[in-house]
């Protein structure tokens, strides 16, 4: 199993891209050290291999002419309220959905799922949702809109001081560490790791859906 695979199959048996900037913050991406911003508010993104769902008429039968509805996550877009001790992050995204069978009018009623994932790995809240696709007659394609939103602990998201002067400290040629990436310090990684929340959406899909999207 895939690293990708890992953490979306830790998403899906789990319990209970970019969020708002300021100006001056930091931000710090792995191998790259400072390149841009990093705020309180989370990166809002849809993991590897559950941003589609596919149903089938028949369990068992995987096959293209056994496919009933496809549908998929598409246009997600974030607003993130920063101004508080607890940084509220929303989420909207659409659900575009295709039918095989297009005769009478039919509901399909998919799971997601939105969770805060810290560090990169730690599942620290889940919720479950659902959302209606409406199917008209004769209709092969419809849409819908879900929407999601969590809290983050600010103090919990902003890097230590030390850690932040750590990484901004100017270098000067020469120096033992002028080349070295802050990051390389693993005191540094883990305080980053720590205060890197994410807030991710998808399909709550079962583990063979899971690994349909993963082998397809």
């Amino acid at each position: 199993m895939t690293g990708r695979l890992r953490i979306a199959a830790l998403l899906m048996l789990a319990g209970a891209l970019a969020g708002c900037k300021h100006g001056g913050d930091l931000v710090v991406d792995e191998g790259v050290g400072v390149t841009a911003i990093r705020t309180a508010c989370p990166a809002v993104g849809v993991p590897d291999y559950t941003g589609d769902i596919t149903l089938f008429r028949n369990a068992g039968d995987k096959t293209a002419a056994n496919i009933d509805v496809t549908a998929a996550i598409t246009n997600v877009r974030s607003t993130c309220d920063d101004g508080n001790p607890k940084v509220y992050t929303g989420v909207t995204f659409d659900v575009l959905a295709r039918r095989s069978d297009t005769r009478g009018a039919r509901r399909v009623t998919l799971p997601y799922y939105s969770t805060v994932l810290r560090g990169g790995t730690a599942v620290i809240a889940k919720r479950i949702g659902t959302v209606n696709i409406d199917f008209a007659d004769g209709q092969a394609r419809a849409q819908a809109r879900g929407q999601a939103g969590a809290y983050v602990d600010r103090a919990e998201a902003t890097l230590p001081q030390d850690i932040r002067e750590q990484i901004t400290r100017p270098r000067k040629p020469g120096e033992a560490d002028a080349a070295v990436d802050p990051l390389a310090d693993p005191t540094v990684k883990a305080a980053v790791a720590r205060a890197t929340f994410e807030l991710l959406v998808g399909f709550q899909l079962t583990e063979d859906q899971l690994a349909y999207n993963a082998t397809r």
